[in-house]
């Protein structure tokens, strides 16, 4: 069977009540047939439910479903993204280890690292996301554990080559740890380059519609072990009904993609030929750095677009403010089209310096493009393109 069947069939095994639709596990605690069973389930020698921090079956349903989506062994779900980020570092690194990063990050990920492991004595090195393959070898160091990065990136869009980088882990041992969100299983999988661990924000394209957070890191058996031991006496549990509205999502998961895809690009296109535009910002526009890159390891160019706009602040709050359907808001991988001003929101906490380097202006915006009628939302980033000039104009 192709992944899209299995995604949608993979589920819990049927009760007595022979339920088409898969049901929801909302319980914290699972009972033991005898204290014999109970010993057994506690030393491993069984295996089985104890109790919903450690596991669930509507949980395991929706990491089963993404490693069949990612092609991996093995996952573990926590209850939002930045846990994920955060387990499949720390729940792996030690004091004295030092790991190579992409400096083109999200904002919590880059204080992750920056502000809280490094407290541990866990030191870092910085790349630029299109630096040589020589230059992240020369980076490797005798105590580097991990490589870990975003393609494409939060919020830049800017891309890693995910086979240069599995080259480099394989030659020196290293941990390839990738955070999939923007691009989602239905458009790139890490694993077919050599990736160890791939991290999701479920909050995102995985639920699809603003509903539930969620996390989730698949990956090779040996280091998901690892996690599920971090996980299960740190506690960043996910919730069995997220989980099970999740997995329900991640059934329509490719369908919503081709249409956020095709959206996506037909948005940016239009706007890259706006003259009141400065930039646009998609990885499969012909006019993006890592194009042929991007044509190489996506299907399909992800429902993030970036744009650039001249005047500072005052012009990014005049566009959205001229703006009629497009939702304000932080978040994005939602049905509804989203935008934000990284500058002010998600990078807010970053120094001048960091934003700089990761070609964060004041006049930036990103778009998560959602589904409505393209026509309707090239119609109204237009429109508000043109108001927030007019108004630059008058002041």
């Amino acid at each position: 069977m192709k992944k899209q069947t299995k995604a949608i069939r993979t589920q819990t095994k049927k009760s007595q009540y022979r339920e088409h639709s898969t049901p929801l596990f909302l319980t914290s605690s699972f009972t033991f047939e005898s204290a014999e069973q109970g010993k057994a389930l506690f030393d491993e020698s069984e295996e089985g439910n104890i109790y919903s921090r450690f596991s669930n079956p509507s949980v395991q349903e929706f990491v089963d479903k993404v490693c069949v989506l990612e092609d991996c062994e093995d996952g573990v779900a926590t209850a939002t993204g930045m846990a994920a980020v955060f387990a499949s570092i720390a729940g792996l690194l030690k004091t004295g280890d030092h790991l190579i990063a992409s400096r083109s990050l999200f904002g919590s990920a880059h204080q992750i690292i920056t502000q809280i492991v490094s407290k541990w004595g866990i030191t870092h090195t910085y790349l630029d996301a299109d630096a040589s393959e020589e230059a992240w070898e020369a980076a490797v160091q005798p105590n580097t554990r991990m490589i870990y990065l975003e393609t494409p990136s939060n919020p830049g869009l800017d891309l890693v080559d995910l086979e240069m980088i599995g080259r480099i882990c394989k030659k020196h041992n290293l941990i390839f740890n990738v955070d999939n969100c923007f691009a989602s299983p239905a458009l790139q999988n890490p694993s077919d380059f050599g990736a160890d661990l791939i991290v999701h924000s479920a909050t995102k394209w995985m639920d699809g519609q603003g509903r539930v957070l969620g996390g989730v890191v698949v990956g090779k058996k040996q280091y998901i072990k690892e996690l599920r031991f971090f996980c299960r006496q740190t506690g960043p549990s996910m919730s069995p009904f997220n989980a099970w509205v999740l997995s329900k999502s991640l059934e329509t998961l490719n369908l919503r993609m081709e249409k956020h895809v095709s959206n996506a690009l037909k948005l940016a296109a239009a706007l890259d030929q706006h003259p009141d535009v400065k930039q646009v910002k998609y990885p499969f526009l012909e006019s993006h750095p890592q194009y042929e890159l991007a044509k190489k390891q996506m299907s399909g160019g992800g429902a993030i677009v970036t744009i650039e706009l001249e005047g500072g602040f005052e012009r990014v709050s005049g566009f959205m403010s001229a703006l009629k359907i497009a939702s304000l808001s932080s978040n994005l991988g939602d049905t509804r089209t989203i935008v934000t001003n990284p500058n002010t929101t998600t990078h807010a906490k970053l120094k001048p310096e960091e934003k700089q380097l990761l070609g964060i202006t004041e006049g930036l915006i990103r778009i998560s493009v959602g589904l409505e009628d393209v026509d309707d939302l090239i119609e109204d980033f237009t429109q508000a393109v043109e108001v927030s000039v007019k108004s630059d104009i008058l002041e």
